[in-house]
């Protein structure tokens, strides 16, 4: 099992890589599953977008897609647009950090197995962010 960190078009450092890379397993290991290799890919908004319109057919800026690849452990890739996150940031008035965790752990919750296209589901996905963010201590 491996979590991995990288980037595409963009200068951008992660702190702490340790830290979240052991709060990943947790919140995997607190869904009863087993955490496989991911990969957490950052990037521009631009580079996203393309992405986005390649694999998805989908012609809009977002905060992250996320490459479901499990089999019998959780494991996939993240794309996430440090552009969006900072921007999510300032729209939610939180710090850099609480929104870049926020948006991994929902990247994360989707290789689980949690949706968010249904209202019901949004909740629940929600619900899962929260409780794995008060693991990592950050303000929510």
């Amino acid at each position: 099992m491996a979590i991995s960190f990288h980037t595409e078009d963009i200068r951008f450092i992660l702190k702490e890589k340790r830290k979240i890379k052991a709060w990943i397993e947790s919140c995997i290991t607190s869904e009863h599953l087993h955490c496989g290799d991911i990969t957490i890919i950052l990037c521009s908004d631009d580079y996203l977008l393309k992405m986005n319109q390649t694999h998805l057919n989908h012609d809009f800026y977002t905060d992250i897609i996320t490459f479901n690849y499990n089999s019998t452990k959780i494991s996939g890739d993240l794309f996430i647009s440090v552009d969006r996150v900072k921007d999510n940031a300032k729209t939610n008035q939180v710090s850099f950090e609480n929104e870049i965790y926020r948006v991994i752990i929902h990247g994360v919750m989707h290789l689980c197995g949690y949706n968010d296209k249904k209202i019901s589901e949004k909740k629940q996905m929600k619900i899962q962010e929260d409780k794995c963010l008060k693991k990592l201590k950050v303000k929510l």
